[in-house]
């Protein structure tokens, strides 16, 4: 009896890439992001993780390339491994944050320089521009915030997720992402136009006008939510 086609075709091996987890080799299929190659070589995060899209910033990640001296920081959800790569992974990154009542401040001038003084050590070296895995222009709203224009701090410092990579590379060692989240709350405590329809859905929410439909999603098993979500009406763009 002859043999089947599938039977005589050989399983093709898939091909892999060499990279470096905390100093141990190992061999990772190179379709994989940073996060995934180390779950798939059995790494289990247990911080360090959390939305996996780029929107959290919990996966700073540190790594150089071969025959590259420079040090590379990118979100581990975001990006792809290469070939000899060698990589770690930052747990968390320490930045000291002074406590602040946002409800006590005001937005002045040297609102920000009360509370973040090394801001006016800024060296516009424009490294944590550059080490900003969302691209956003650091260097731009430090000096926003170092002038005293907390709303184009505010509207520069938006997309931060705050990673602290940013800390991480600047020389004058300033916290930029907790500059920059003062700068959010200022902003949108005294400076932002409070939208029309704000203070009418707050008293509908407080009228318990929502309660009813609250309840109803919440008895809702995890497949029916699912299934609502998939119809649910969407704005056209």
């Amino acid at each position: 009896m002859s043999k089947t086609k599938s039977e005589n075709t050989k399983k093709e091996a898939i091909p892999t890439i060499k990279i470096y987890i905390m100093g141990q080799a190992y061999d990772v299929p190179p379709t994989l992001t940073i996060m995934k190659a180390m779950e798939h070589v059995g790494y289990k995060f247990t911080r360090g993780s959390g939305c996996r899209a780029g929107f959290c910033g919990a996966c700073s990640t540190i790594y150089r390339k071969e025959g590259d001296f420079r040090i590379y920081t990118a979100l581990a959800c975001q990006t792809m491994v290469e070939e000899g790569m060698v990589l770690a992974q930052l747990p968390f990154v320490p930045a000291d944050k002074p406590a602040y009542d946002v409800n006590s401040l005001t937005p002045s001038a040297n609102a920000i320089l009360r509370f973040f003084p090394e801001v006016a050590r800024c060296l516009s070296c424009n490294a944590c521009s550059k080490v900003c895995p969302q691209d956003i222009k650091v260097m731009d709203y430090v000096q926003f915030s170092l002038q005293g224009q907390i709303d184009r701090a505010a509207e520069e410092s938006f997309d931060c997720v705050s990673c602290g990579l940013c800390a991480i590379r600047c020389p004058a060692e300033i916290p930029q992402y907790h500059v920059a989240q003062l700068a959010r709350r200022l902003y949108g405590k005294y400076i932002m136009e409070t939208p029309n329809y704000l203070d009418e859905r707050i008293k509908e929410i407080e009228e318990g006008k929502y309660e009813e439909g609250f309840k109803e999603i919440m008895a809702l098993s995890k497949e029916k939510i699912e299934e609502r979500y998939k119809k649910r009406d969407m704005e056209s763009s």
